[in-house]
């Protein structure tokens, strides 16, 4: 019997032109002020109303991947990072003196990517030195000794740390 070879890839021309139309279609129906159900996208775009949730998943998703992607603010990302971690500290500050230090590097090294591709880093600054530096600005300890029970709020200790973060990093 005879066996049949397959290449992966091969039918990925297909599935984009696919999607492409099912976008296009969607597009002009929106565009021109109709309601772009499913029935009347996959009509349009010649396909069967199954390819389209396969494809997409739902309608609203469908829509979505209408509108061009919002552009990264990678500061703003870093403003939301501090703000976040000095709020969870400053729930429980006692608890998180007893636990052991949980530092968060993938998170910080996806972030210190955003912002060099972002070019908001200071010339010379590698990647490595902004995830070093977002990890550490970003730690319980250095949080603590700002913080210290009290004396400044969270939201003050992540201003101090944002002005320490425009320093080092830009």
């Amino acid at each position: 019997m005879a066996r049949k070879s397959y290449r992966l890839g091969r039918r990925q021309a297909s599935v984009d032109r696919t999607a492409a139309s099912i976008l296009a279609a969607a597009r002009d129906l929106v565009a021109g002020g109709a309601r772009a159900g499913v029935g009347e996208i996959a009509r349009r775009a010649g396909v069967s109303r199954i390819t389209v949730y396969n494809r997409f998943g739902s309608r609203a998703r469908l829509l979505e991947a209408l509108a061009p992607p919002m552009p990264e603010r990678p500061a703003t990302d870093l403003r939301q990072r501090m703000a976040e971690s000095c709020a969870r500290w400053a729930a429980d500050p006692a608890l998180f003196r007893h636990l052991p230090p949980q530092p968060d590097s993938r998170i910080d090294r996806e972030l210190a990517q955003k912002l060099a591709a972002a070019d908001l880093l200071r010339p010379g600054c590698s990647i490595r030195e902004a995830e070093d530096v977002i990890g550490a600005l970003t730690s319980f300890a250095l949080f603590d000794r700002l913080h210290a029970d009290g004396r400044r709020p969270a939201a003050a200790v992540a201003e101090i740390l944002m002005r320490l973060a425009a320093g080092i990093l830009a």
